[in-house]
């Protein structure tokens, strides 16, 4: 019984390995960094350049500073709001990625 016991953990070991050496990890590792640089280049294009835009033709305004603010900062309390701004941005940031990858 103990030698299936090795033989099962010597067998998901190899196949660990054989996964590893086919070069999967690294085309995941690759796609991740990529991923990532281009999440930040989005964000920034979102950020600095469409949200600024569609806030001035909507009337100048700032999509960060939208919030509804639930309770008021008091002696040592600090506000509660939602920044449903920044959810807005978000979402423009998704759908343009997503635009992209389709």
């Amino acid at each position: 019984m103990k030698k299936e016991k090795k033989e099962k953990k010597s067998g998901i070991v190899a196949e660990f390995r054989q996964f590893i050496s086919r070069g999967n990890v690294v085309d995941l590792a690759v796609g991740v960094i990529i991923g990532s640089a281009f999440t930040a280049i989005v964000k920034s294009l979102v950020d600095d350049l469409v949200m600024p835009l569609i806030g001035w033709l909507i009337g100048g305004i700032d999509f960060t500073s939208l919030r509804l603010v639930i309770r008021e900062a008091s002696e040592g309390v600090e506000e509660a709001a939602l920044n449903y701004g920044n959810f807005i941005q978000s979402v423009v940031n998704f759908l343009l990625i997503a635009a992209v990858v389709f």
